[in-house]
């Protein structure tokens, strides 16, 4: 697909053609779709989280369906920091668009030292923090909660890792207005938002949990709401550019995200059950750019909120 010059944008010194971006978790490493898909359909793709040693994940089952969405916990299973090193990084260059990856620790220190070493990786353009995986018993959400450790560990990674630095953020953490300042104030350059929210699903046949985790995370549509609430809170927090995440399916669920103030907005979920989702957006988002006369999408950035919405 031809990029359009309308759609491109630079967020946090990231370089991107389009504000689309494949969420974390539901890309793989970006290679997964390229027998059907253009990587370069998207801005910029979020690799699945990595950890320092390599992880097995949860028990299964570990998806369930839900009315307009989707139950998951993976648990954050990959091979680890070595294994990437060695047969993914020489790889990503095929990809075509900039490259983040998503990381993921039990403690500070395994966060830091994740982060050091990608501050060596020129392949990739960006560091996602991931404190509000519901899915993990250590760490995880466990760090998104408290702004006092969201603080305390951006500010950690903020010393090793010279690159634009994303923290994603969750419902789960209660006050997210301070967890983003928190964030933003210890040195994240943008914000993403947001995670999927603690569910569960109970087999009524076995009466018992369905997902072998008993509880996991939901996405899908059915979040969207909460999701363009969260974007539109955090907007009033915040001066940091924010990615919106969330229920994404159409241009128009995209366009809500902006709207609310979101600069970029990244699609999970739907990338299961229609791969060309990133094609079908960007054509989406472009007629809308004709049909209304605007010369760029970054006018429609915060336009819900800041009185350059329409009656």
């Amino acid at each position: 697909m031809k990029p359009d010059p309308r759609l491109s944008l630079e967020l946090a010194g990231i370089k991107m053609e389009s504000p689309l971006m494949a969420a974390s978790g539901c890309y793989g490493y970006g290679f997964d779709y390229a027998d059907w898909v253009d990587p370069r359909d998207w801005g910029a793709i979020v690799l699945q989280g990595t950890t320092l040693e390599p992880r097995i994940g949860n028990p299964p089952p570990r998806l369930a369906e839900t009315p307009s969405g989707m139950l998951n916990a993976v648990g954050l299973q990959n091979p680890g920091i070595d294994y990437f090193l060695n047969e993914i990084r020489p790889r990503l260059k095929e990809l075509g668009c900039p490259v983040i990856v998503n990381i993921a620790g039990e403690t500070v220190a395994h966060y830091r030292e994740l982060a050091a070493i990608f501050d060596g990786v020129s392949e990739v353009s960006a560091v996602e923090l991931n404190i509000s995986c519901p899915n993990v018993r250590c760490g995880g959400i466990s760090f998104g909660r408290d702004p006092a450790v969201v603080k305390e560990l951006v500010t950690a990674v903020r010393q090793v890792y010279r690159g634009p630095l994303i923290v994603k953020l969750s419902l789960e953490a209660g006050d997210l207005k301070a967890v983003a300042r928190a964030a933003e104030n210890a040195g994240a350059d943008a914000l993403s938002l947001i995670n999927t929210l603690k569910g569960m699903v109970i087999d009524t046949t076995c009466r018992r949990p369905f997902l072998g985790n008993i509880t996991g995370g939901l996405s899908g549509p059915a979040i969207r709401p909460v999701a363009v609430r969260a974007v539109w809170d955090a907007a009033e927090a915040v001066s940091v550019p924010l990615i919106g995440m969330g229920g994404i399916t159409t241009a128009d669920d995209a366009l809500q995200f902006i709207l609310a103030g979101a600069a970029a907005v990244a699609v999970g979920t739907a990338n299961f059950i229609n791969p060309w989702i990133a094609r079908e957006i960007n054509l989406g988002l472009q007629r809308y750019l004709d049909e209304n006369g605007l010369g760029h999408y970054r006018e429609l950035i915060g336009a819900a909120r800041s009185g350059k919405g329409r009656r």
